[in-house]
């Protein structure tokens, strides 16, 4: 893992906007993997503005999403279709007939759902960057704790944490979903790069335990320690636990040099 810790939240968002912007300039067919939540958000806001100064174009882009809640309809505000195109979508000039999320509807089978979410990113020449969040409770997109390390798309049911962390998304009357389908933690690992951003202190534990904890399905984030390209942004407050951070500055100094001679991506 690479490990960059920052002073801020919008210090991560700008140096996540950078790994993606410069895989879209870098390739010419790029592939991404998107998350929703509240920490991607400023990352998306910091890729609208990069469109918006002509800096960056979707035009050639193929998107996948993680997850989406089950049998929720596109046009429902709490849809990650509607996070989506509220948040990135529709700020860019990318191809919606080209963004894709394991979807599974009322009355669809959901393991064949999941089968051909991962028959769609395989057709798509795979995920080159794969954006992810943490859950407070280490899970990586709504791959929940004891979740296969082997896992691929299919549906999951949310723990209680997940349940009461998201239930301020809901208005008090709401029907929140206990059910979602997403990518799981084998297709992730999948990715060409994956690169995380957690902010705030109450990732610090899961931050912790995905970086120095043992690899175990108990923080499915932990998984990630088995990939060779796995980024992982912090700011302070989320890096509160780590304690090797004089290491991590050290290392990330020396990866500086690197990267401006060869570029953030050295196999493309």
């Amino acid at each position: 893992m690479q490990i960059i810790i920052f002073d801020d939240a919008q210090q991560v968002a700008a140096n996540a906007a950078e790994w993606v912007a410069e895989l879209i300039n870098k390739k010419s067919n790029p592939v991404l993997g998107l998350a929703t939540g509240s920490t991607p958000i400023s990352l998306y806001q910091q890729l609208v503005n990069k469109y918006q100064a002509n800096q960056l174009s979707f035009k050639n882009t193929t998107s996948f999403n993680l997850d989406e809640y089950l049998g929720i309809n596109a046009s429902n505000e709490q849809s990650y279709r509607h996070f989506m195109n509220e948040n990135l979508f529709d700020h860019v000039d990318i191809d919606k007939n080209r963004t894709f999320l394991p979807t599974c509807n009322q009355g669809e089978n959901p393991r064949a759902q999941g089968l051909a979410y991962e028959e769609k990113i395989k057709q798509a020449g795979g995920v080159d960057l794969q954006i992810l969040g943490i859950g407070a409770n280490g899970h990586i997109g709504f791959n929940e704790p004891t979740s296969s390390l082997a896992s691929r798309t299919r549906i999951k049911t949310l723990t209680k944490q997940t349940l009461t962390d998201n239930s301020r998304l809901f208005k008090q009357d709401e029907f929140q979903p206990t059910l979602a389908m997403t990518m799981g933690i084998a297709t992730i690992l999948d990715a060409r790069y994956v690169l995380l951003m957690a902010t705030g202190e109450k990732k610090s534990q899961a931050v912790k335990d995905m970086i120095a904890g043992p690899l175990s399905a108990m923080c499915p984030a932990s998984a990630l320690q088995m990939h060779e390209n796995t980024i992982v942004l912090l700011d302070k407050a989320a890096a509160s636990k780590l304690e090797e951070q004089e290491y991590y500055q050290w290392a990330n100094d020396q990866n500086i040099k690197i990267n401006q001679k060869f570029g953030l991506y050295h196999n493309y």
